[in-house]
């Protein structure tokens, strides 16, 4: 190693993580060198608007200009906490390109082009991490890269977005309904003004693509991954589920099978017994299964200003550690593999499935008669009489392709004596 000596970063972004990153880097300042090796100092920091007062930030490190930072040789780390595509992918690739490394947290852009991000530090003999794009403060790449590298990784499914989780959490525990929850959610910071990727799926449907390809060894993006989010799921659905001894969770779900990977987000009933099913309020937690380890869980706080920037900064540490002593560039692309995607479709689930029937003989017959048409199999039937005619049935499946599901329900919909379709949720 030689001497020590003074690591500079530039930070990109001072929102809520990069204003997260700066408070860390000042508090731990003086033990930086001791955990580093080296000093650690920001040089400069991007921002859109250089005429914005910011408390507790020194002026003379702001810039609008990014050639002040490519251009600079002494900035050895790039840290963008932008977020978003475009400018983050051009400013990540130009610095890759110019020798410089690059922590960054923006899970929409590894879920896309991380392949031609990692390919870009490969060739260039840098690094380029990502810890916290996936789960906030929960390490789980650099677990899957290097802690359970041995394992041959078959199942990572998990709770990974908290807004979501937080939702679901008030609507079994205080008896909200969907809006109420997500109401309470946007005030106090979970949500965002505009909730559609938290609530639809999208959030977690990028992290679980990041997951699958680091776990699996194959490239997987967020394209391949089905979505489906929370909106339908109602307060009846989580009376139902408490009867079944159960909560209802958003999970995002990958496997690595022999016909191909699985990968999707969809609200799953998962028994309480299961470890995910006591993850409450805004935490996060990702359970995996290998060969070797077993069962392994990851739990806690999944986003916000300072766990999501201690992600950061443990990447950040990481790198400067590596500057030290010559060996950047150690651990690139780790999609050795081109496993297949599985088509949904094909995709084996078990179903909880609740609908609104005419009340008269021979209809539970009929029903069952299409499930068996359809090769779907019945494991439960719980029917309560509601008024004016009709009842409600919930029936529960054994594992089925998703394609028979699909064409069973849309039979059942065209029955004289089906009033609704109320809900189909998934059942692990």
């Amino acid at each position: 190693m030689t001497e020590k000596r003074t690591v500079k970063v530039a930070l990109l972004g001072l929102g809520t993580v990069g204003s997260g990153v700066y408070k860390l880097i000042e508090r731990q300042q003086k033990e930086m060198v001791h955990k580093v090796g080296a000093d650690l100092r920001i040089k400069k920091i991007l921002v859109h608007n250089i005429g914005k007062k910011r408390d507790g930030v020194e002026a003379s490190l702001l810039t609008d200009r990014w050639e002040d930072i490519i251009d600079d040789k002494e900035i050895e780390i790039v840290i963008e906490v932008m977020g978003g595509i475009e400018p983050a992918r051009t400013m990540i690739l130009e610095a890759l390109n110019s020798g410089k490394n690059v922590v960054t947290a923006n899970k929409d852009l590894v879920a896309e082009y991380g392949k031609e991000l990692l390919d870009a530090a490969e060739n260039n003999g840098v690094d380029f991490l990502f810890e916290a794009a996936v789960a906030g403060g929960i390490p789980i790449i650099r677990p899957l890269k290097q802690c359970l590298a041995s394992n041959e990784i078959d199942e990572v499914i998990g709770i990974i977005n908290g807004t979501t989780n937080y939702i679901l959490t008030k609507m079994f525990e205080d008896g909200m309904d969907f809006k109420e929850a997500l109401a309470k959610a946007t005030e106090l910071g979970y949500a965002e003004a505009d909730p559609t990727a938290d609530i639809e799926g999208l959030d977690a449907g990028r992290k679980v693509a990041i997951m699958a390809s680091i776990a699996f060894h194959s490239r997987v993006v967020f394209s391949d991954v089905y979505t489906e989010g929370i909106t339908g799921i109602t307060a009846r659905d989580i009376q139902y589920a408490q009867e079944f001894k159960s909560v209802i969770k958003l999970l995002g779900v990958a496997h690595n099978t022999e016909d191909g990977i699985e990968v999707g987000v969809y609200p799953m009933l998962l028994p309480k017994d299961h470890p995910l099913a006591s993850v409450r309020d805004s935490f996060n937690a990702v359970f995996v299964h290998g060969d070797a380890v077993d069962d392994a869980m990851f739990y806690g706080r999944g986003a916000g200003e300072f766990p999501t920037a201690s992600a950061v900064m443990g990447d950040v540490i990481d790198v400067a550690r590596d500057i030290q002593y010559h060996c950047t560039g150690r651990i690139s692309c780790t999609c050795y593999r081109t496993t297949p995607i599985k088509k949904f479709d094909d995709v084996k689930n078990k179903f909880f499935l609740r609908m609104q029937v005419d009340n008269k003989p021979g209809v539970l017959a009929a029903i069952a008669s299409v499930f068996g048409v359809h090769k779907v199999s019945i494991s439960k039937v719980v029917q309560k009489i509601i008024k004016d005619g009709t009842a409600e049935l919930v029936i529960v499946t054994e594992a089925v392709k998703e394609y028979h599901m699909k064409d069973a329900l849309e039979h059942l919909k065209d029955m004289e004596t089906t009033r609704e379709i109320s809900s189909i949720i998934r059942e692990y």
